[in-house]
């Protein structure tokens, strides 16, 4: 009797340990799925913070650069792509483009010296270029983010419990092709 009351109270030990181990593997495995869709948020919301500085900055140099239709309505285009960009790889791409756009704009603002010397251009370019910061700081935590929770998808034995309950990947956010070349700009 007492030997099977012992293998009893050991099989329940063994159970409430794999029980346990399963529910702390499931619970690290949503937490770093949040984190990373947290910080694929962070993103989002500094890139809006992106797209609503850019219409004061296209008119403030539409006043003082009619004639640089081209390349506003690029920096348009490219921030209608990527207001309008719902996947993460259609918003890298979108944010490159846009990127190459605002590199050209403010190199046509360097022809302008009245543009540079305007309170208001200097304003919004301050606050674009912290945005452009925290963008890259966003991004950098989101890929960490997705780092970790990849490593951690396909670690032993964490990968059966993803597997057992469809954890997937998560894409990273990278740079488009072209992204690191300089804009050329001719006049």
């Amino acid at each position: 009797m007492k030997k099977s009351l012992i293998m009893v109270i050991g099989a329940v030990i063994l159970i409430g340990i794999i029980i346990s181990t399963f529910a702390g593997t499931y619970n690290s495995l949503v937490t770093k799925e949040e984190a990373a869709n947290n910080k694929l948020a962070d993103i989002d919301t500094m890139l809006q913070r992106r797209l609503d500085l850019i219409p004061n900055l296209v008119n403030t140099v539409k006043g003082f650069a009619a004639h640089e239709t081209e390349i506003i309505d690029s920096v348009t285009e490219a921030r209608t792509k990527l207001a309008g960009a719902s996947t993460l790889e259609d918003k890298a791409n979108a944010n490159g483009e846009l990127t190459t756009a605002l590199n050209k704009l403010l190199v046509v603002v360097e022809n302008y010296p009245q543009i540079q010397s305007s309170a208001n251009f200097i304003q919004l370019s301050d606050e674009l270029a912290g945005t452009e910061n925290r963008i890259a700081v966003a991004r950098k935590d989101y890929n960490d983010a997705v780092k970790d929770f990849n490593a951690s998808i396909k670690k032993f034995p964490s990968n059966l419990m993803a597997n057992m309950f469809g954890f997937e990947s998560k894409e990273y956010f990278e740079a488009s092709e072209g992204a690191n070349s300089v804009p050329n700009v001719e006049f």
